[in-house]
């Protein structure tokens, strides 16, 4: 990007380049200009620069005028560029044009961003600092921006520009008065309120700092005189926070003086990130819109992940909007070996805190709750009820008069309070994870190793309570580099036991939470807690109702109800739809319960995930013979086509992956067999959808058990299945030695079906070898056993492998007569996947038989077929070779658009012999329309 250029949208739109100022033009290519500029680097689509340069009426000539500003922009910009010369600047992208220009060298984009800065470093209470971004951001708004130029973009962008102007001076003048410098603020506030004359949140800001110097009589002044203006324009009354600040200052009463209850305990010492959970809460509890508070926010999430430390931040930073009192109660839900508050003594606690004798506090809930209203009635008090075992132990607060902002943290979901808005915590992101470990072990230590910083971040799961001991034990042990400690927790089985300091421990947070459940009363607690002790036996990333239901043998109303439970106590996260997942660090909790039954438990899951997969697979195609061993018997889940199944096993594939790696993994033979049963259920998915590596990794495993067990029958099976896998990643002599152990075994056990389709495999293996005679003569055999058995679908294929011999040693007729044949078997028996496939082939031969017209609808037909069963190999081919059916009868628009499907697809199933043809015909396609270097179909050039 270009480091010797600036555009300026303030003022004049214009700016500097390396060779002197910038002169963009007449008004619309400024416009367009400062439409590129307001997203630089980003693209902005014709479509868009038309409606921002015109709106809804643009002239005939739009789409030319956007080329003719665009080359005189390329010229004002890059004065030196030569004419051959392509642009670096100004450069077409994504069906429009993008300015490579850092942001920050467009003085609108750098006052946000200095703003942003501002608000983060504020956040975290470091005013002066933030002051000084809020200040160099003043500087650049030095007049009105775009201005004299035209269009909806100009107008909507000086609107957004003079708001952000006037939150900038807002934040700088709150800024100043929490540095307690309210002369300062004067005259920021006194210049920018006239242009603003109906911004209340100004005009408070103005009545505080002359409150502040002394000058009461001026502050009430500047009341009345927005109350006035604010009847003259809009026919309303002072919102709530500019009238509150007017019976302050009328008591004479500095903020923060009084004899208010103050008990909040100090925030964490650099406390780090949750940067737009902490804005979401300052808004609703501090809104903008001089609206009062919201009653009640709770902050939900699972142990650990920073609630209470989040609550306090934030409650730090709006007390000042409580000058009645800020009250803060432990409620002890989930301390262990600690019984919690009940809702009588959490009233106790806050009606004493508000300065009512002890004597006057009621013994009845309902008599201390009605005490409480009249005690709060009319003030403004935030309350921070912290750890709440759920809704009831904090219902009576909830009914204070408006104006009381009552923030809970919890364990539980609560959002089924009355007037509830509810922020559930996740993992910190990587970053602040680092921002945090840095202020805990010093930051030279941690900055020293950034990727052990990752790294060790990671093994946190980003939970602050795992940080914060990592952080701790880092800090308490100066010889550790943070690689040693990364090291430590590397280890699975060790690693809760690493996260521990002091009283301070990952598993004990979790193990209350846990144990709250197992001991519930309530048997839908209970149940809760067992499937999370049986989700540790079974290591998969995302859970399932129905697997849930096989764990627990129950009905599937109960463990819905058993999920739920465990979601609302945030030891479950919520996924998609009816999915769950576990934090890593819950599950190795989970790992280590170990509880009664889990061997059952896990059998009867990698059932389910057995007969489920099957089924899903006969959907997909049931001409396909299954790569089934042995009988399992059990309830698949319900799927009523292929398009179902197809979806059931791509939401499905990273669990059953899991399962089968497990299961494979398992001593136990039954659980082993089950793991190989598994692997060889997602064959024909994974072909399908060319999932290389997985049908790899699957089989490699499955192959060891086989052996491992002495199994004949699977071992032939995976044998096939690696054969296959190896072909797709080009690694043809390793097939090659699996492939002949698929024949030697299936001759080993008599069967003749195995022997025929794994000489038909050796045929297509040699085929893509290239060995077109050796190919020839596999198929033949293949040919000669299928007959005797009588199997259709093995003359078919030997029919097809046939053809692809005979094309490859230039026999076009044979071959066309070969797919002919086994295209009509393939119909005959509705087989879709061989019936596109032979499709494809054909096409391929009539285009080397010079027959385009005839391949484009061979290939039309192929392309729905693969598509329907979703065969992205078979999909790739057919586009390339229609790209190039359709170039050779000058179609050249068909062309483009089929190979620019086909190139997108390539890239994403990786190297292979398709992919690299599919790259040298859009190659051919693009000569033959005499394009180079353009952006994509139909872009600008």
């Amino acid at each position: 990007m270009a480091e010797d250029v600036c555009i300026r949208l303030f003022g004049p739109v214009g700016g500097s380049t390396a060779a002197g100022p910038l002169d963009p033009g007449p008004p619309r290519r400024q416009a367009l200009l400062a439409m590129l500029a307001a997203r630089a680097p980003h693209a902005v689509s014709i479509p868009s620069l038309i409606d921002g340069l015109w709106g809804a009426g643009p002239p005939r000539t739009a789409e030319q005028s956007i080329y003719t500003y665009v080359a005189g922009l390329r010229r004002a910009l890059e004065p030196a560029r030569g004419p051959r010369q392509p642009s670096a600047l100004v450069v077409a992208a994504g069906g429009g044009y993008a300015l490579r220009l850092d942001p920050r060298r467009v003085d609108a984009r750098l006052f946000a961003s200095l703003l942003d800065e501002a608000r983060l470093l504020r956040e975290k209470g470091e005013h002066a600092e933030a002051l000084i971004l809020i200040e160099r951001a003043l500087k650049l708004y030095q007049d009105q921006p775009l201005s004299g130029v035209p269009g909806p973009f100009a107008e909507n962008e000086r609107a957004r520009l003079h708001e952000l102007h006037a939150t900038a001076v807002e934040d700088g003048a709150h800024t100043l008065l929490e540095l307690e410098q309210p002369a300062q603020a004067l005259p920021l506030l006194r210049e920018a309120l006239p242009r603003h004359p109906l911004r209340e949140r100004l005009r408070t800001l103005l009545m505080l700092a002359l409150h502040r110097c002394g000058r009461q009589a001026e502050a009430l002044q500047v009341f009345a005189e927005g109350r006035r203006i604010l009847a003259d324009e809009l026919g309303t009354d002072p919102g709530e926070g500019l009238r509150r600040c007017h019976e302050m200052i009328l008591r004479d009463q500095p903020a923060g003086s009084g004899r208010a209850p103050r008990q909040l305990p100090r925030p964490l010492v650099g406390f780090v990130g949750r940067s737009e959970e902490i804005a979401w809460l300052k808004d609703v509890l501090a809104p903008r819109r001089e609206g009062p508070p919201h009653p009640l926010t709770a902050i939900s999430g699972p142990p650990g992940i920073g609630k209470s430390a989040l609550a306090l931040h934030v409650a730090h930073q709006v007390k000042d909007d409580f000058p009645d009192g800020q009250l803060f109660v432990n409620l002890r839900g989930k301390t262990h070996g600690v019984a919690a508050l009940t809702p009588l003594e959490v009233l106790g606690r806050l009606l004493r805190a508000m300065r009512t004798p002890p004597q006057a506090v009621p013994g009845d809930l309902d008599e201390a709750a009605a005490v409480w209203r009249g005690r709060i009635d009319g003030k403004r008090v935030l309350i921070v009820l912290d750890d709440a075992s759920g809704l009831e132990q904090i219902e009576p607060v909830l009914s204070a008069p408006l104006g009381t902002a009552v923030v809970a943290t919890s364990r539980e979901t609560l959002i089924a309070g009355d007037d509830c808005r509810q922020l559930r915590l996740g993992e910190l992101s990587a970053s602040d994870s680092a921002a945090m470990l840095a202020v805990l072990a010093g930051e030279r230590r941690v900055l020293a190793d950034p990727a052990q910083t990752a790294r060790l971040a990671r093994l946190c799961g980003g939970l602050p309570l795992a940080l914060r001991i990592s952080g701790a034990r880092l800090a308490d042990h100066p010889g550790w580099s943070v690689a040693d400690l990364a090291a430590r927790l590397s280890d699975e089985r060790k690693r809760l036991h690493e996260l521990r300091i002091g009283e301070l421990a990952v598993h004990s947070s979790l193990a209350s939470s846990w144990s709250a459940l197992a001991d519930g009363e309530q048997s839908r607690d209970r149940a809760a807690a067992r499937l999370l002790a049986l989700l540790g036996a079974l290591h998969v990333p995302e859970v399932t109702s129905e697997v849930s239901t096989a764990l627990l043998d129950r009905p599937d109303v109960e463990a819905d109800a058993a999920l739920e439970r465990l979601a609302h106590a945030h030891l479950l996260e919520r996924g998609g739809p009816g999915r769950y997942h576990l934090h890593d660090l819950v599950r190795l909790f989970a790992a280590g319960l170990e509880p009664d039954g889990a061997r059952e438990a896990v059998i009867r899951a990698l059932t389910h995930y057995v007969v489920s997969a099957r089924h899903a697979g006969v959907l997909l195609d049931p001409h396909r013979v299954q790569p089934v061993t042995r009988p399992v018997e059990g309830e698949p889940v319900r799927l009523d086509d292929r398009d179902q199944a197809w979806e059931w096993l791509t939401k499905e594939e990273a669990n059953l992956l899991a399962a089968a790696s497990q299961a494979m993994s398992c001593v136990d033979e039954e659980v082993a067999r089950l793991g190989v049963d598994l692997a060889f259920a997602l064959m024909w998915f994974q072909s399908s959808a060319y999932r290389r590596a997985d049908l790899l990794s699957c089989n490699t495993q499955a192959l060891a058990v086989a052996e491992r067990l002495g199994e004949l029958p699977a071992a032939l099976y995976a044998h096939g299945h690696l054969a296959g896998a190896l072909v797709m990643l080009g690694r043809l002599p390793e097939a090659a030695e699996h492939r002949e152990a698929e024949l030697a075994l299936a001759r080993r056990l008599g069967d003749r079906f195995a022997e025929q389709r794994a000489l038909g495999n050796l045929g297509n293996l040699c085929v893509t070898w290239k060995r077109f005679g050796k190919s020839l003569d596999y198929a033949e055999a293949q040919l000669a056993i299928a007959k005797e058995i009588g199997s259709d679908v093995g003359i078919r294929y030997a029919h097809l492998v046939m053809g692809e011999s005979h094309h490859g040693l230039g026999r076009l007729a044979e071959a066309h007569a070969m797919f002919t044949e086994a295209l009509a078997s393939a119909r005959r028996d509705g087989d879709t996947l061989h019936t596109g496939s032979i499709l494809t082939l054909l096409g391929e031969v009539c285009l080397n038989q010079g027959r385009p017209l005839e391949a484009v609808d061979h290939f039309e037909q192929s392309f729905r077929m693969e598509h329907d069963t979703r065969r992205r190999i078979g999909e790739l081919r057919s586009l390339t070779g229609l790209a190039r059916a359709y170039r050779e009868i000058d179609r050249l628009d068909d062309a483009l658009d089929r190979i620019e499907q086909a190139v997108p697809l390539a890239r994403a199933l990786g190297p292979s012999p398709w992919a690299e043809q599919a790259e040298a015909e859009r190659a051919a396609v693009h000569a033959a329309l005499g394009v180079t270097g353009t952006s994509g179909p139909g872009g600008p050039a």
